[in-house]
C-alpha cells in the first residue's frame, strides 16, 4: 500500500481580488494546479473585477505579520512569494522576516499598478522595493511598467530589456526575470539574469485580452516549482511553460466585461 506523500507548502504574501483572477485567487489556483499546498497571508482587500479596482482596503502591519508568524509556526514552508504589499509600512513588515531568513526562496513580484492601470500602492513604495526588498530576494519579477518604475529606464525592445534586467540586477536579488507580454511581436520573450548569464525565454504570443492575473500567475507558479525543490531556471521554464498554456486556455472565455482571467486548473484540455 503506497505512503501517501505530504504536499510542499508555498506562501503568498498579496492582496485579494474580488473577481478572482488576480492576487491572493490566482495563487492559490496556481499552487495548486502546479503541485504544492498554498498558505496566505493577506495585504489588502480589493473591490475589483475584469474591469478594474474600485476600492482598496490595506491591511494593518500588525494582521500581517501575525498572519505571517502563524503560518511560520506551523508549516514548513518551501517557498514565498510576494505580490501586493501596499505600503511600505507592509513592504517593512515582510522585510523584517525577511531578513531574519523565514522567507525562503523569495519571489518578489513588484505589484504595483494593475493591468487596468489603476495603482495599486503607494508611490513610495518603489524606493521600498528598490533599495530594501530586492536585496533579499532570491528573484524579482517585473513586468515592464514595474521595470520602468524601479529604474527609470524607457524599455521599448529587447536591447532595452537586457539593460533593464541588469540595472534590477544591481538592486541586489540573486536573480531577474523581466516580463516582455507587454511588447509587440510574434513571440513573448521575457529575461531572465543572474548577474553573469542571460537567458531567453520565448512563447508564443497568444491574441487574446483575457490576461487579468498573468503576473501573479507566473511567480506563484515560479514558486511552486521553487518549493517542489527546482532550480530558479527549471522554476522559470516551468512557469513559463504554465502560465502560456493557461492564457490559451481561457483566449475565448467571455468571463466579465473587460480582461478576464486565465485557465489556471486546465479546464481547457478536460472533459466534464
Amino acid at each position: 500500500m503506497a505512503i501517501p506523500r505530504t504536499p510542499p507548502v508555498a506562501m503568498t504574501i498579496a492582496g485579494s481580488d474580488s473577481g478572482g483572477g488576480a492576487g491572493i485567487q490566482a495563487d492559490l489556483k496556481s499552487f495548486a494546479a502546479n503541485g504544492v499546498f498554498g498558505t496566505t497571508a493577506i495585504t489588502a482587500i480589493t473591490a475589483q473585477n475584469t474591469k478594474g479596482v474600485s476600492a482598496v482596503d490595506l491591511t494593518s502591519p500588525e494582521m500581517l505579520a501575525a498572519q505571517i508568524h502563524a503560518i511560520l509556526a506551523d508549516f514548513q514552508v518551501r517557498a514565498v512569494k510576494t505580490g501586493m504589499l501596499g505600503s511600505v509600512e507592509l513592504l517593512e513588515v515582510v522585510l523584517s522576516f525577511a531578513e531574519k531568513g523565514d522567507l525562503p526562496r523569495l519571489v518578489v513580484d513588484p505589484v504595483m499598478i494593475a493591468a487596468s492601470g489603476d495603482r495599486l500602492s503607494e508611490q513610495d513604495i518603489v524606493a521600498a522595493y528598490r533599495d530594501r526588498l530586492a536585496k533579499v530576494a532570491l528573484v524579482i519579477t517585473p513586468n515592464l511598467f514595474e521595470a520602468q518604475a524601479l529604474t527609470g529606464m524607457a524599455i521599448e525592445n529587447l536591447p532595452d530589456m537586457v539593460a533593464a534586467a541588469k540595472a534590477l540586477h544591481s538592486f541586489g536579488s540573486q536573480y531577474v526575470y523581466l516580463k516582455g507580454g507587454h511588447l509587440s511581436g510574434h513571440d513573448s520573450i521575457d529575461v531572465l539574469f543572474d548577474g553573469s548569464n542571460l537567458s531567453y525565454l520565448r512563447a508564443r504570443r497568444i491574441s487574446t485580452v483575457n490576461v487579468h492575473g498573468t503576473g501573479c500567475t507566473f511567480s506563484s507558479a515560479m514558486a511552486a516549482h521553487l518549493a517542489r525543490g527546482r532550480t530558479l531556471e527549471e522554476a522559470a521554464q516551468a512557469a513559463k511553460i504554465y502560465t502560456s498554456r493557461a492564457i490559451a486556455g481561457s483566449a475565448s472565455w467571455g468571463l466579465g466585461h473587460g480582461p478576464g482571467p486565465l485557465d489556471h486548473l486546465n479546464w481547457a484540455e478536460k472533459q466534464y
